[in-house]
């Protein structure tokens, strides 16, 4: 791994839930973009990208990290919580660069590519 620092271009946050829980995770998700200057993904509940069960996603700027994670530790009612940043490779952001809160889910990596995001993934300017 290089001593250079990959810049960061925001981040997300993947909120895990089942059948049991989703309406945990639908009353979070609503916390959320009310509280912060965030966007949120739907709830999927089939697998999507290297996602295996049912999660959403939330995108933010890199400066509402500081509000958004502590809150998301204190809050995140029994889910877990993948939060990655987004620099120009998603395998790295996934696994070398990770920060799970609660127990981490099986990620499937094979689908990632070396790579940055898509506009629609990152946050609005």
């Amino acid at each position: 791994m290089s001593d250079k620092m990959p810049a960061i271009h925001g981040y997300h946050v993947h909120v895990y839930y089942d059948a049991e829980t989703q309406p945990v995770a639908a009353k979070l998700r609503a916390e959320l973009t009310e509280r912060f200057p965030v966007r949120a993904g739907n709830l999927s509940d089939a697998p999507q990208g290297p996602h295996p069960i049912s999660q959403f996603q939330v995108i933010f700027k890199a400066d509402a990290f500081q509000d958004v994670v502590p809150w998301m530790m204190l809050h995140r009612q029994g889910l877990d919580v993948l939060v990655h940043p987004l620099t120009d490779d998603m395998v790295d952001d996934h696994t070398d660069y990770a920060l799970w809160i609660g127990t981490p889910v099986a990620l499937r990596i094979d689908l990632l590519q070396r790579r940055g995001y898509s506009a629609a993934l990152l946050p609005s300017a």
